[in-house]
């Protein structure tokens, strides 16, 4: 290991040491007013409008896609932009989350004024008690008074990443007031690796099922197997349950005679299931532990009667695996 990568990594483990300093600081800080803020989300009838410049609207921005995943309506409004036309989007319904490190950003006096003049629920988050934007919010949010982790002051490290995990806390903490759910959190985030994750069976099965009676001839099932392309066939009972499924290797072992049996006389009997609600990545866990392909999804309130059926070709399409 060089000198140089000896210093690069002693400035990063002194910014990350910084930077969690702050963290234990803004959490020691914490009082009655972060309490406020979730109760004023709480009751507005519209949307959370997140505001800040600079550095605290990258923040801010990160925060309203937070708060939108996780079950809280929010939208970012750029202070720039709210003079010249955007305040039409802050309505008396909603509730503005305003940052800024100094509390005294200039951008910010027409979005303020604004919430003023239509009683908008204001809460302000910045560094500095008796700044404008605290002055003016019906919740001030107190920043406490940390390093920034640049060592000159000068360039917003500790500041945004306080109030950043000042966003996740609330956020979190509506969350969990709401009950939300992983469930929820599919519906609002359907897709990449987290919305693959967090599929169930019934977003993935197909409902169009290789099935045939118990007292169907071979002949028949064969030719389901092979006109629905999932290399297997549910059979099911006078009830409609899906009392086996009859596979390849089902085929193989009878092969002697096989046209001369009925689907129920081939079939196993009692074949591993899924519930449709449950995760798809449980239906994969279970087709590699089987050493299966397909699984039929029965759902518990279904009297055993199929639903769908599903493939493991179906998950790696979604990317469950």
């Amino acid at each position: 290991m060089t000198s140089s990568t000896t210093d690069f990594l002693e400035t990063a483990r002194r910014v990350i040491g910084i930077e969690a300093a702050g963290l234990v600081a803004l959490a020691d800080s914490l009082d009655g007013s972060f309490g406020e803020a979730v109760g004023l989300i709480l009751k507005a009838r519209g949307r959370v409008i997140v505001s800040g410049m600079g550095k605290s609207g990258h923040i801010g921005r990160k925060i309203v896609a937070t708060l939108a995943s996780t079950g809280t309506p929010a939208q970012f409004v750029h202070p720039a932009e709210a003079s010249h036309g955007d305040l039409g989007m802050v309505t008396p319904d909603d509730v503005a989350l305003v940052l800024s490190n100094s509390g005294e950003t200039p951008e910010l006096s027409d979005i303020i004024a604004h919430t003023r003049r239509f009683s908008i629920p204001l809460i302000g988050v910045a560094s500095r008690p008796g700044s404008t934007l605290l002055r003016q919010s019906d919740v001030a949010i107190v920043l406490p008074q940390a390093a920034e982790a640049c060592g000159s002051g000068i360039v917003p490290t500790t500041s945004t990443t306080m109030t950043l995990a000042l966003g996740d806390a609330l956020a979190v903490a509506l969350m969990e007031h709401r009950r939300f759910t992983p469930d929820h959190f599919r519906t609002f985030h359907p897709g990449g690796k987290l919305g693959a994750r967090l599929a169930r069976v019934a977003d993935l099965m197909h409902t169009d099922m290789p099935l045939v009676p118990e007292a169907a001839p071979m002949s028949e099932a064969i030719l389901t197997i092979s006109q629905k392309g999932f290399g297997v066939v549910g059979v099911t009972d006078a009830a409609g349950r899906l009392a086996g499924i009859v596979t390849d290797g089902d085929l193989r072992r009878h092969m002697e005679g096989l046209l001369t049996h009925t689907a129920a006389e081939v079939m196993t009997r009692a074949p591993r299931t899924i519930d449709p609600e449950a995760l798809a990545e449980r239906a994969v866990a279970v087709m590699n532990d089987k050493k299966i392909t397909c699984l039929f999804a029965v759902s518990p309130e279904g009297d055993g009667r199929p639903a769908g059926i599903l493939h493991i070709h179906d998950c790696l399409r979604a990317g469950v695996v």
